[in-house]
């Protein structure tokens, strides 16, 4: 970032009281809701987060501390303290490097695709992991979902020009007749920008951060954004994606893919030019030209 933020007092008087005295770098990420500090202590290192909200904040300790324990150690943060209060998450590392920091051969992006489906295949779990109430809350994001067309284009006014508003409206109404998906718990923000890679083991070790959108859903949400980004002219990354993963899509899973891409591509575009992320609009925009539909 250009401009670095000390850590609030308050804040830095919490996690004093966990590791003992500290001393901090400001690490968010360039958006305005991004307040990460990397901690150094006697000991060691640990990151304090401020979620944006108290969904984001709840969201995220439920997925750290009910889910998170029963992956493989090292490949995401042990949560080391939550205050509500603040909304604020004490974590540990991830050993590993930034995977956007890597070079990486044609191989070596497929082998790092297979690491990622299989975690996430991990992470997801089965059906019989969710409560009731999670495949409630499942069905009640697939529904939103459908039902955000309008709220989206409404939001991005004339940044949207009426073929990809038709492209959209369209996609939004074929969501309606898809049938029933595979539920998950899913991580919710699960890109290569969250992705770390550990080559200092015996074996190659995967893992990701930021769970502040994890929640139960349809299992296919969680691929819209490789499907809009990496795996756009890669084929060979998504069949590597599913061969770690352990299975395709269904027939229902491909057609929501198509319609959750073109809703995802609408909300890029309407928060991405006000906020000057042009890396998502353009993603939004290439995505809309993909899925172009005829004009009614």
């Amino acid at each position: 970032m250009s401009v670095t933020t000390p850590i609030p007092a308050a804040l830095l008087e919490w996690v004093q009281s966990i590791v003992g005295p500290v001393s901090e770098r400001d690490v968010s990420h360039d958006r305005p809701n991004s307040r990460v500090w990397e901690l150094t202590y006697g000991t060691g290192r640990a990151f304090v987060k401020l979620s944006p909200n108290p969904t984001s904040f709840a969201r995220e300790t439920r997925a750290l501390r009910e889910v998170a324990p029963g992956l493989e150690p090292g490949t995401v943060p042990v949560l080391r303290g939550a205050d509500a209060h603040q909304q604020a998450l004490l974590l540990s590392p991830v050993p590993g490097r930034p995977v956007k920091s890597l070079s990486l051969t044609p191989g070596g992006e497929r082998a790092l695709h297979r690491h990622a489906g299989g975690w996430l295949r991990r992470f997801h779990g089965g059906p019989g992991d969710l409560s009731v109430q999670d495949h409630k809350d499942a069905a009640a994001e697939i529904a939103r979902a459908a039902s955000g067309a309008d709220r989206h284009l409404e939001r991005a006014g004339d940044l949207i020009s009426a073929q990809e508003q038709q492209t959209v409206r369209w996609h939004a109404a074929e969501f309606s007749h898809v049938g029933p998906l595979p539920a998950a718990y899913v991580h919710g923000d699960f890109q290569p920008r969250n992705w770390l890679l550990d080559t200092d083991r015996a074996s190659t070790t995967f893992g990701t951060v930021d769970f502040e959108r994890a929640r139960p859903h349809a299992a296919v949400a969680d691929v819209v954004l490789l499907a809009c980004g990496p795996w756009v002219g890669r084929p060979d990354l998504e069949r590597a994606f599913w061969d770690g993963y352990g299975r395709g899509l269904t027939g229902e899973e491909e057609r929501a893919l198509r319609c959750l891409s073109a809703l995802d591509a609408a909300s890029a575009i309407a928060w991405g030019v006000p906020g000057g992320d042009q890396e998502i609009v353009e993603r939004g925009r290439a995505t809309l030209a993909r899925l172009e539909v005829p004009a009614a």
